[in-house]
């Protein structure tokens, strides 16, 4: 049996090293960053007939053995499977970059359900349906691992739609800039939404923003609130050398077919200038897209129209001079004004007025007039000359008055200024003098201070030697009074001056002898060196 076990074990260490080889060369299989794996199970080697295949329209059953493509797709990374029994594909994963979209198109799933008319968009998310068609769910910038089996991704970042002239429908990355709204336009039903929504123009508008619109799903209108303005001008006549051509009065000639051009009721022929200012408003937004298609078709169809129409009727109702003057040109204007507004809220627009800016009177009916009023104008002239020439009487007399007034204003302020130094001088002279008298005050209590401080001290002083004369008269009365008599007060006085070391000694002398014994008292007195 020993003999064998060295082959056995040679030959599982063979297998196992085949088997790793096999592993890391066949089986093996590396997937990048980016990537996925898809697997479909091709079934068993043998008896392949008796493998049980996945339904139509669906993934395979892993669990099950079924034969087809998985549904979990496998990540980056080294995975192992043979391929005799798997189909492995490296598939890109789905990349929404900023500004892009991304919609669906289910390829799997159930066909011919019955669905509700007006929906073909397959409701549920990606992995979670059930019927093939585009999804209404879209993806927005991100990167997502899609099993292309099921799914096909289109990506897409602005989509526009012409729906008719200069009308463009937009989807996909739709950016509303300010000042502008998104009418929307569903293409189909949306019974999920709240409230739910049916096909066509909805009533409700997108503000301004970004926006993932589904172009399967809904189309945006970005239509500009606010107001517009439209003129209506009248062309002049010009000369060769390109200048106006105007008559006697400096009026311009207009050039007929131009402006808004219409007959006046006295039949004169009248040109006309002529500005509208209209807007549509966030509101009026949806029925302005769902009656005329965009902000230019209405200026076509009915601001231009309307304009030449407006004006026309209600101005050949008026004679040329009712034109020309103030107050019934101003009714005029008001009758255009009215009539534009009605026509206008009518059709939900907004008007925010309708101006008449400059109409052209033919020659021979303003001209007449033009020189009425200019001889008004002299007289109000002359006038007003008169009047002026008054005013300037009564200036010139004002300003007398103000230079008079300006010079007695300089004399009286001079008096005032030396009434106010005057004072001033006197205050600061009467200050002075206080001043002085308190010094001098103050002078006298300090000498009567110091006289009275000297005589304080004088008697001080002689109170003090007074005292001490008492006080020795006193010590030596009782130093008397101790001894009992002067003379042995003396006496001891005497006795206390004289020195310690003293020598006494008693001489008689009688009378007559005192000089002739001194010769033998000298050596016995003390006698200082003279050094």
């Amino acid at each position: 049996m020993r003999q064998y076990a060295g082959s056995i074990i040679f030959l599982v260490v063979v297998a196992l090293v085949g088997y790793g080889a096999f592993e890391w060369t066949v089986n093996r299989v590396y997937v990048p960053e980016g990537k996925s794996l898809q697997l479909r199970y091709k079934g068993p080697l043998v008896f392949i007939w008796l493998a049980k295949k996945a339904e139509n329209g669906k993934f395979a059953n892993e669990s099950e053995g079924e034969m087809g493509v998985l549904e979990q797709l496998r990540g980056p990374g080294r995975h192992f499977y043979c391929p005799v029994w798997w189909e492995r594909n490296i598939v890109d994963d789905v990349v929404v970059h900023t500004g892009e979209i991304a919609f669906l198109n289910s390829m799997l799933g159930e066909e011919g359900l019955d669905r509700k008319i007006g929906q073909f968009l397959v409701p549920g998310d990606v992995g979670n349906t059930n019927q093939k068609g585009p999804l209404r769910r879209i993806l927005g910038p991100g990167r997502y691992r899609i099993n292309p089996y099921a799914y096909q991704a289109t990506i897409v970042n602005v989509v526009s739609t012409e729906a008719g002239k200069g009308q463009l429908k937009y989807s996909g990355w739709v950016e509303i800039p300010a000042g502008y709204v998104g009418v929307q336009t569903y293409l189909t039903d949306d019974p999920d939404s709240k409230p739910p929504r049916s096909a066509g123009i909805q009533d409700d508008v997108l503000p301004s923003g970004l926006y993932a619109i589904n172009p399967k799903e809904r189309q945006i209108d970005i239509v500009s609130i606010g107001f517009n303005a439209k003129d209506i001008s009248t062309e002049k006549q010009k000369s060769d050398r390109g200048e106006a051509v105007v008559d006697e009065s400096g009026e311009a000639l207009p050039v007929n077919g131009t402006g808004i051009s219409f007959p006046s009721s006295d039949g004169f022929k009248i040109h006309m200038d002529f500005s509208v200012v209209w807007g549509v408003l966030p509101d009026q937004a949806p029925d302005m897209i769902r009656r005329f298609g965009n902000l230019a078709a209405v200026e076509q169809k009915i601001i231009m129209p309307q304009c030449e129409s407006i004006c026309r009727n209600n101005g050949s109702r008026m004679g040329a001079v009712d034109l020309l003057v103030g107050d019934t040109r101003q009714k005029f204007q008001e009758s255009v004004d009215t009539a534009f507004q009605k026509v206008l809220k009518e059709k939900n627009l907004t008007l925010l007025y309708g101006l008449v800016r400059h109409i052209y009177i033919p020659k021979e009916v303003r001209e007449p007039i033009q020189k009425g009023y200019v001889a008004d104008e002299l007289t109000l002239t002359r006038e007003q000359e008169t009047t002026t020439a008054k005013t300037e009487a009564k200036l010139r007399g004002a300003e007398q008055k103000v230079l008079l007034e300006a010079a007695k204003i300089t004399e009286e302020t001079k008096k005032l200024v030396a009434n106010v130094k005057a004072t001033g001088q006197q205050t600061a002279e009467q200050m002075q003098a206080d001043t002085e008298r308190k010094v001098a005050a103050v002078d006298r209590q300090a000498a009567e201070i110091d006289a009275q401080r000297v005589v304080t001290l004088g008697e001080a002083d002689s109170m003090a030697k007074k005292l001490q004369q008492q006080s020795k008269a006193e010590l030596f009365g009782l130093a008397v009074k101790a001894f009992g008599e002067p003379a042995a007060y003396t006496q001891w006085e005497f006795a206390e001056g004289l020195p310690e070391n003293i020598d006494l000694k008693m001489i008689y002398a009688g009378n007559g002898t005192l000089w002739t014994d001194l010769k033998g008292v000298v050596p016995t007195l003390p006698v200082r060196s003279g050094k």
